[in-house]
């Protein structure tokens, strides 16, 4: 009794699990595109963003470049090991 229980609630997982892939699949590939066509103007948008950053807070920028620094080390000594 339980393993036709079993047998049935795996099946229907299964299906959930193939129906949300595929709206995934879906959503990323409509966001690609989107990246994809318009990289130019995203760019141009991340330079004015942080233009206005180095006005305004200049340390600000010090410390985003100190976090991704750290990050990226830390990324280097975990590849090593």
């Amino acid at each position: 009794m339980d393993d036709t229980n079993i047998i049935n609630e795996n099946k229907l997982l299964r299906e959930e699990n193939a129906i949300l892939k595929e709206k995934l699949n879906k959503y990323i590939n409509q966001h690609k595109n989107y990246y994809e066509n318009n990289k130019d103007i995203i760019n141009e948008k991340a330079k004015q963003r942080l233009k206005k950053i180095s006005e305004e807070n200049p340390d600000k920028i010090k410390e985003y470049r100190r976090t991704a620094y750290l990050k990226r080390k830390e990324k280097l000594k975990n590849e090593i090991i």
